[in-house]
């Protein structure tokens, strides 16, 4: 998941016999580059990244929305000591970041919020990578085909943190991980990785007899020793003192499944669908919330699984899902 993933971690799980991912969402074109290199001195396995697919600006249909979005959160952000952010719209320098990328090839490119032109998947195949789109219909998966995909993630709704539907305003439907699968792997023809509330190696079993090639595992990871998510979010995942989740666009102004916390309780269903207005106005709030190791006003993303997070090592991780 974007702000957790590590070279440190992603070299880890592929020491130990997976394929760790980058997560490139809300880093600059330098800041991946760095990554990418402290990935490679750590190990030799493949290198894998993950890129969020710009989305429509929406600032000027739904800015009145915005500023009384930003309005009602002003009470919370002051009791941290901070104002929200400036909501604004931006493409996550994905120009740049494809760029950088067909310059100086990865192994594997992954795309997550929806389609690409043709032209960009073709552009990283033409120098020896392998693409994929994260899917959560077999509609979506359909479409992954036409655009040259190598293979598609299937994202069940019991995965945590941001929904990879590819329209932003879209309720994310309920399909389950197993549901998701075997619809895309029917739908695509491509291979499929399944992902969505993985806690153990029943779920790697039961999403592989479904279809899939593989598995996806994102919120047991968020505990990982190797993790650079803050512990105030480790520790709600593994005290068992959060007990509910939901998905909600409080957070980001696009859907994503989170534990039910204060903010989440104060600020569901007033968020626009404005992504990633939304990210940019409550990060300030988000920020000083884990500075102050509170988790009551964190984004702590969670899915269906968390209740199996532990804190050891990715290593460790790894080998409980075998």
């Amino acid at each position: 998941m974007a702000g957790a993933s590590t070279p440190a971690l992603a070299a880890a799980v592929s020491e130990a016999g997976g394929l760790g991912f980058l997560a490139a969402g809300y880093l600059s074109v330098d800041a991946m580059a760095d990554e990418v290199t402290a990935y490679r001195s750590l190990t030799d396995a493949p290198v894998a990244i993950n890129l969020f697919t710009p989305q429509t600006d929406r600032s000027l249909e739904l800015g009145s929305r915005l500023d009384t979005y930003r309005a009602e959160v002003a009470e919370t952000a002051g009791r941290y000591g901070v104002t929200p952010g400036d909501p604004s719209f931006d493409d996550d320098t994905f120009e740049g970041k494809v760029a950088w990328l067909v310059a100086h090839p990865v192994d594997v490119v992954t795309f997550t919020f929806g389609p690409v032109p043709p032209a960009t998947v073709f552009r990283l195949q033409e120098v020896g990578t392998t693409v994929g789109f994260t899917v959560t219909s077999a509609h979506e998966a359909q479409q992954a085909t036409g655009l040259g995909a190598d293979f598609v993630v299937a994202q069940g709704c019991e995965a945590g943190g941001h929904r990879g539907t590819w329209h932003l305003s879209d309720r994310p439907n309920e399909m389950s991980a197993l549901e998701v699968t075997a619809a895309a792997v029917d739908a695509s023809g491509l291979p499929v990785i399944a992902a969505g509330g993985v806690d153990g190696p029943a779920a790697v079993r039961a999403l592989l007899d479904a279809g899939a090639e593989s598995v996806a595992v994102g919120t047991l990871f968020l505990a990982a020793e190797e993790s650079k998510a803050p512990a105030a979010h480790q520790d709600a995942l593994t005290s068992g003192a959060f007990t509910s989740a939901t998905v909600t666009r409080a957070f980001s102004g696009r859907f994503a499944r989170a534990l039910v916390n204060d903010f989440v309780r104060a600020h569901d269903g007033h968020a626009p669908s404005a992504y990633p207005n939304v990210h940019h106005l409550t990060k300030p709030i988000r920020t000083a919330a884990a500075s102050a190791g509170d988790p009551q006003a964190m984004a702590l993303w969670a899915g269906s699984g968390h209740a199996a997070a532990t804190r050891r090592s990715a290593a460790e991780i790894v080998s409980a899902l075998l």
